[in-house]
């Protein structure tokens, strides 16, 4: 199947790596071992030889030309048991052979010059071997008659190899065991990764099928653990969303509805004479009233439509909250007049800089006067009162109204909602004023609370960025 398909991928590649470092090992270990064994060895052979041809004793027995003690003394002197020892005379004859072989000739090819500086060199020694050998040449110290003779020691390649394969063969159980150890890597992979991965998958299945429920059951504190427990989180809010689409379109249905039916109920009676003509003014006015309602309601949602998710770009300045608020309740002052209602607006300072957008703050103080004003019995006072407090401003608006009733403080900044049993004069109101304040306030990165008590009144506080 194909969501097994990147673990298969995973074990090819574990296989693959194991069998290439397997000949690696075995290919570049052979090579390296056997040049350190040949170096190593070819030192140690040099250093025999060395000290053989230095040896007073065999000088001695060589020029007397007493062969067969010299082949005595070599076997007494000899270290090197495993290596076959000659000494080569001026006419590149050998004259003692340790252990016992066929004295002869060797080739005219043989250049003592060639054997300084402790070369060394590995072969058949110029076709006198049927088998490899590693040999090494060191001239013997004569005396003055000037007789040129030399050491020659030979080490059979075949125990080199020998040593090599003991060292490669340790080499290679090292890497398999190794190799086989690495296995927890898989294992860890399918566990804390592949597994995830695959619950994961199921509920990205699930989500799109619009399971929104699912949960995906992956718990740890990992980077898994972190991507579940986000799907999850999106999950839940792509479905709290799903809610309230259904029941923001139940709201506007519901409030588009109702003044709809009047409005054509009312339109018919006066078409067809059931309402006289002397009352239809009256109700004319009322089919005015509900175009209005339906009005303020288009032009809320238009409002909220800009506002969700930050649409809207915020186009922040320095502006005067001051002015900003005199202006606004400059609007009002026909209504709350004409309700003897004393808007009392305090300002400590001529000017008050805050970081804001000038239209959307106004759109705050309008929706927030036009509930205190709304909400408030004739003879009554509202303050509207600007604090400085660190890098905050702080701008208040408290009215004498009939308050909000505490279970429905919660509520008052859903959408849609209405207090309309406690405070119940509002009955064309929209419901979505105080949702476009919160939204509004939330866009600017600041708080908005409200204070009320049922029967004293209703105090709503913002804070704005002091320029």
């Amino acid at each position: 199947m194909m969501r097994k398909h990147l673990l298969m991928e995973f074990l090819l590649v574990y296989i693959f790596l194991g069998v290439l470092g397997f000949f690696t090992v075995t290919g570049l270990g052979s090579y390296l071992i056997e040049s350190y064994l040949e170096n190593n060895i070819a030192r140690d052979l040099n250093l025999e030889a060395d000290s053989l041809a230095e040896n007073q004793h065999l000088l001695d027995a060589f020029n007397k030309r007493d062969w067969p003690l010299l082949e005595e003394d070599l076997r007494t002197l000899a270290n090197y048991e495993d290596a076959t020892i000659w000494i080569i005379d001026e006419k590149n004859e050998i004259v003692v052979s340790v252990p016992d072989t066929p004295l002869k000739s060797i080739s005219d090819r043989f250049h003592p010059q060639d054997w300084i500086n402790d070369a060394h060199t590995t072969g058949t020694f110029f076709d006198s071997f049927s088998d490899q050998r590693l040999s090494v040449v060191s001239p013997l110290v004569l005396d003055e008659k000037g007789i040129d003779a030399y050491v020659v020691i030979h080490y059979q390649m075949e125990r080199l190899h020998i040593r090599r394969a003991g060292a490669l063969l340790i080499t290679q159980i090292l890497f398999v065991v190794m190799y086989l150890f690495s296995f927890i890597l898989v294992a860890f992979y399918y566990l804390r990764v592949h597994r995830p991965l695959e619950k994961i998958t199921e509920g990205a299945r699930n989500y799109a099928k619009g399971n929104l429920s699912y949960r995906i059951p992956v718990n740890s504190f990992d980077e898994m653990g972190y991507l579940a427990g986000t799907l999850n989180y999106m999950s839940d809010i792509l479905n709290q969303n799903g809610e309230y689409q259904k029941e923001f379109v139940s709201n506007v249905s519901h409030d588009f509805r109702s003044p709809l039916t009047s409005i054509k109920g009312y339109v018919n009676a006066i078409l067809d004479g059931t309402i006289p003509p002397e009352y239809q003014e009256k109700y004319l006015h009322i089919i005015s009233s509900e175009t209005e309602r339906l009005e303020k309601l288009t032009k809320s949602l238009l409002v909220l439509n800009d506002l969700d998710i930050k649409k809207r770009t915020l186009q922040k300045a320095r502006m005067d909250i001051n002015r900003v608020i005199r202006e606004t309740t400059a609007v009002f002052e026909g209504t709350y007049k004409e309700k003897d209602i004393i808007v009392d607006v305090r300002l400590p300072e001529r000017e008050t800089m805050v970081m804001a957008d000038e239209q959307q703050i106004k759109q705050v103080l309008y929706n927030l006067l036009d509930n205190a004003i709304k909400f408030s019995p004739s003879g009554s006072s509202i303050t509207i009162e600007v604090k400085k407090r660190g890098s905050k401003v702080f701008v208040s608006i408290e009215d004498q109204g009939c308050g909000i009733p505490k279970d429905s403080l919660p509520k008052i900044w859903t959408r849609f909602y209405k207090t309309d049993t406690s405070r119940g004069k509002d009955r064309h109101g929209t419901g979505l004023g105080l949702s476009i304040v919160k939204e509004i306030i939330n866009a600017h990165d600041q708080q908005i609370d409200v204070i009320s008590t049922e029967g004293v009144g209703t105090e709503f506080i913002f804070t704005l960025e002091k320029a």
